[in-house]
């Protein structure tokens, strides 16, 4: 009752979140740097606020085609969570069936304009780990979509790194040749 109040010198001083804390959400990777999301929309399905767009697209591995982004058939092409909207409740980590899309304990989402706070894909992709390569490309040889999800793949093989240092180089050509 005669105790003094405690201050919390935030921004200076902050204090750890629970483990369990809903944050900024982020859309995980599989070992090999596939995209975990298959673009089922169930995460805009769930959202009572609103607040997530998806659009599915069709993972084309054929000569000239765009590539795999995830193991699955599709994937996400575009996804968008509206923070003006997102009520932080986790209906929607609740009802992705890949766990492609968790929350981190990141709160500080603050900004001076409204535009900034609708999320797109990239700015929610985890991060690429050592071992991963950037997507596309196809999967693990001899792997099927289920062995992504039982853990059996571990990192990407050399045969995904020369497919992407081939498409690099590949990619690199086609522009100055364009210039």
């Amino acid at each position: 009752m005669f105790r003094k109040p405690p201050t919390e010198e935030y921004p200076e001083v902050k204090k750890p979140t629970a483990p369990r804390f809903h944050g900024r959400h982020q859309l995980n990777r599989h070992p090999d740097g596939l995209e975990k999301c298959v673009g089922c929309e169930l995460c805009a399905w769930a959202c009572p606020a609103d607040a997530i767009f998806v659009e599915g697209a069709d993972n084309d591995d054929t000569d000239g085609g765009s590539g795999r982004f995830s193991p699955g058939e599709r994937y996400g092409r575009v996804y968008e969570i509206n923070y003006l909207r997102c009520i932080f409740c986790g209906l929607c980590i609740e009802a992705c069936p890949t766990r492609a899309l968790t929350m981190t304990n990141e709160y500080e989402l603050a900004d001076h304009s409204r535009a900034e706070l609708i999320f797109e894909k990239q700015q929610l992709l985890a991060p690429l780990q050592q071992g991963m390569e950037q997507p596309p490309h196809r999967m693990v040889e001899g792997m099927e979509e289920r062995d992504y999800y039982q853990g059996k793949v571990t990192k990407a093989t050399p045969a995904q790194h020369a497919e992407v240092e081939q498409r690099g180089t590949i990619e690199s050509t086609e522009s100055s040749v364009e210039q």
